[in-house]
Order: structure tokens, then C-alpha cells, then sequence
């Protein structure tokens, strides 16, 4: 996610502006959404600090990390990319991130040592992802599992979802060209950030699933193992925004990246061999609870009117079309 509030309503701004003229809305709609992402700014505040940084090896009887020496020997190396949500900003301690929380429940799970590296970097979209695996391959052997979580800011940076959705699947495949399992927690609900206001917060929500939903397509092309977080962790920020979201309202607590790091570790565990033989758990279609917190479900509610909540697979279809 963004580093800043004043980026944010920036891009913010530029994402309704272009919105707003597709849909031949009026100038009387753009000045009042552009009033809601100013009104955005004032709640957001200005982030300039850097995520915690917990890269080191990790050991299955919960201690670590220990600091890599040429002579550290490890079973697994699990290397994270992506933005700042990647890296863990919002996080007190190194701890709280999400890298660190799915490698201490990996070693626990596995019984393997691991060791734990950060590429990702604060701000980046789709387009800084080849940098970070181009950095990844100077700079020594590739990992064994490598975890991606972009997204947000392509919304925000006015990316259309098609490209960028493309740019991940070039990631995901050179990653996996150099045998590295690849698991990419897809864009999240930026419909959960109640501090953007209604409706902005509905149209960022609406372009944000757009992308997830190519996300997921170009992903599995590529070999990978997509993550619908959206979906699967809507319910729980959008009940309870003051725990699941950091001081800044934005980025996720550690309770947020806790809950992301539990999604995420089956496909993790599944990619390595060590889930055993029963099923993966079945992501939903769509999450209920955050359907029915779209602006539209709840004033037809208000007024009476059926309601038909919409179904993700239909979008992912239509992305591989």
C-alpha cells in the first residue's frame, strides 16, 4: 500500500477522475468524490517509517531469527515480495509481520528450518516486482517457495487491471522457472478501509476485484497458487476495522497480517509436500458478509428491494476470456 497519505488521495483522485469520465458521470459527481479522497487524506496519516525487519533463519522449536553466516544451514528458504503490506508495514516488531508469522507457523508445521528473506518494498505496484526478482537473482540462489502480495497499489496508481495482472504472471513464471513454488495473495478489499468514505470506497472496491480476478487467472497460468484474500479475509476486517487495522487505518495490525499469514500457509504447505492427503480448503465464491456491505446491497435493502449478491467466479471467468 502507499507509503503516504498524500500519494494515496493523489492517485486516489486521478482513479475516480477516470472513473468518473468512462461512466460519462457528471462534473457534479467527480468534485464530490474528489471531496471524499481529500477527505481521505485528513484521516490517513503521513507514513514515512520503514516495516520491521525479521530476515534471518527460523527454527521448529519456535526460536530464531538467527543471522545468516555462510555456514547457516537451513531446509527452506522462503522469500517474500511484493509491497508494504508484503513487508509488513503497520507492525510494531518484525514479529507482527506476515513474512515472519507464516515462517514461524511453517517451521512448526513442517518441523523444517527455515530461513526467511524480504525483497519486498514499501510503494511498489506490479511494475517494481521484476526489479525485486531481478534483485533476488544477483544476489544469490533462489528460494524454495516464494510469497507475493501486490495489488493495492495498482488501484491507486490508476494500473489497469489487464497489465498488471500480467506483470505478476511474468514474476510468478520466472520464479518458477527457476523451480521456485509461487503463492500470491491476490488484491485485497479496499472496500475494508473504512476511512476512505462512501462511495469512493465502493468504486477503489469494485477496480480492486477487477484485478484480483486477472490476478488469480495470470497466476495460475504461470504455475502458481493464487490467494483470493479479498474473499477471504473481508469478513473479519470489515467487522472489526479497529483490530484488523493499524494505527494509520490503512495498513494491517498484526492481527490483520496473523489472519493473512493462517490463509495463506495451507497453500504454502501444499506447494512443499508437507499438507498430507486431505483437501486444501475450499476459498468462497464471494464473501457474503462484504457483499453485503456494498453501498448498492444496503440501500436496496433500506428501500425494500430484492438483493442478489454477485458471484467472483463469473469475474474470473470473464478475466481468462
Amino acid at each position: 500500500m502507499p507509503a503516504t497519505r498524500r500519494r494515496v488521495v493523489r492517485d486516489v483522485t486521478a482513479t475516480v477522475a477516470a472513473t468518473a469520465g468512462s461512466a460519462g458521470a457528471g462534473w457534479a459527481v467527480y468534485s464530490f468524490l474528489t471531496g471524499q479522497a481529500r477527505t481521505a487524506r485528513e484521516v490517513i496519516p503521513h507514513r514515512t517509517d520503514n516495516a520491521p525487519n525479521g530476515d534471518g533463519l527460523y527454527l521448529p522449536d519456535g526460536s530464531g531469527p538467527e543471522r545468516i553466516t555462510p555456514r547457516s544451514e537451513f531446509d527452506l528458504h522462503l522469500m517474500v515480495f511484493g509491497d508494504s503490506t508484503a513487508a509488513g508495514l503497520g507492525a510494531d516488531v518484525a514479529d507482527e509481520t506476515p513474512g515472519v508469522a507464516l515462517t514461524r507457523m511453517l517451521c512448526r508445521e513442517s518441523g523444517l528450518r527455515v530461513r526467511l528473506s524480504t525483497k519486498a518494498i514499501v510503494g511498489a505496484t506490479s511494475r517494481g516486482l521484476s526489479g525485486q526478482v531481478d534483485a533476488m537473482l544477483i544476489a544469490g540462489a533462489p528460494p524454495d517457495v516464494a510469497v507475493i502480495l501486490v495489488g493495492a497499489n495498482d488501484i491507486t496508481a490508476r494500473n489497469r487491471p489487464g497489465p498488471a495482472a500480467k506483470r505478476l504472471g511474468s514474476a510468478v513464471r520466472r520464479l518458477r522457472e527457476v523451480d521456485a513454488h509461487v503463492i500470491v495473495g491476490t488484491c485485497p478489499d479496499l472496500g475494508a478501509v473504512t476511512a476512505i468514505p462512501q462511495p469512493l470506497r465502493s468504486v477503489l472496491r469494485q477496480w480492486g476485484f477487477r484485478l484480483a480476478a486477472a490476478q488469480e487467472h495470470e497466476v495460475r497460468a504461470a504455475g502458481g497458487r493464487p490467494v483470493p484474500l479479498a474473499d477471504l479475509l473481508a469478513k473479519e476486517f470489515l467487522a472489526a476495522p479497529e483490530r484488523m487495522f493499524s494505527a494509520d487505518n490503512y495498513h494491517p495490525s498484526a492481527a490483520g497480517y496473523l489472519l493473512a499469514a493462517q490463509t495463506m500457509l495451507p497453500e504454502v504447505l501444499a506447494a512443499i509436500g508437507e499438507w498430507g492427503a486431505g483437501p486444501l480448503p475450499d476459498p468462497p465464491e464471494v464473501s457474503e458478509f462484504a457483499e453485503n456491505n456494498r453501498l448498492v446491497v444496503r440501500v436496496r435493502r433500506r428501500l425494500g428491494w430484492p438483493v442478489r449478491l454477485r458471484r467472483r467466479r463469473a469475474e474470473v471467468a470473464l478475466a481468462e476470456r
